[in-house]
């Protein structure tokens, strides 16, 4: 089994392939399989959230590439700017996954929210396609040396003593 425990940096040229859907890339521990088939094992900083194109650094130097799995999304199209920007607004609202894209969002299947999107005026569609939502203002960022660089810190709540 090939192990990985950090990423490489993102120059670096693939040998390997992980193909995998959203919800399993927000793991930070995960067992799976390689697209060759070979079984693979991921141990990042708890947290951590593979992004499509990220790559690790398996313990034998090999590189796998992170490929974002086609999988049942919703998208959302709307009349005007104005509408979507309502519609993201919602979503955001209530701490949604949201993919931005030309003219649309995306987000994971969910019947209350396909019909508040639809009572917005919103067209709300089921595609299939890669899944690959925003990081979020104060998300972490990963440079391929394996160390974290974020704001959230700045951003902590500390209770008043």
């Amino acid at each position: 089994m090939m192990l990985c425990h950090r990423r490489a940096d993102p120059s670096a040229a693939a040998t390997e392939t992980l193909v995998l859907p959203f919800e399993s890339r927000r793991k930070s521990r995960l067992r799976t399989l390689l697209a060759s088939g070979e079984e693979l094992g991921y141990v990042l900083p708890p947290g951590s959230v593979l992004r499509q194109g990220d790559k690790l650094l398996g313990e034998d130097g090999r590189v796998v590439e992170v490929v974002a799995a086609e999988e049942p999304l919703l998208e959302v199209r709307a009349a005007d700017a104005t509408q979507l920007a309502r519609a993201a607004y919602h979503l955001g609202n209530r701490h949604v996954a949201v993919q931005v894209g030309e003219g649309c969002l995306r987000l994971a299947p969910d019947h209350v929210l396909q019909a508040m999107l639809a009572g917005l005026g919103c067209q709300v569609t089921e595609v299939v396609a890669p899944f690959d939502p925003e990081q979020g203002a104060y998300g972490h960022h990963h440079h391929g040396d394996g160390v974290e660089h974020g704001h959230a810190r700045i951003h902590e709540y500390r209770p008043r003593p």
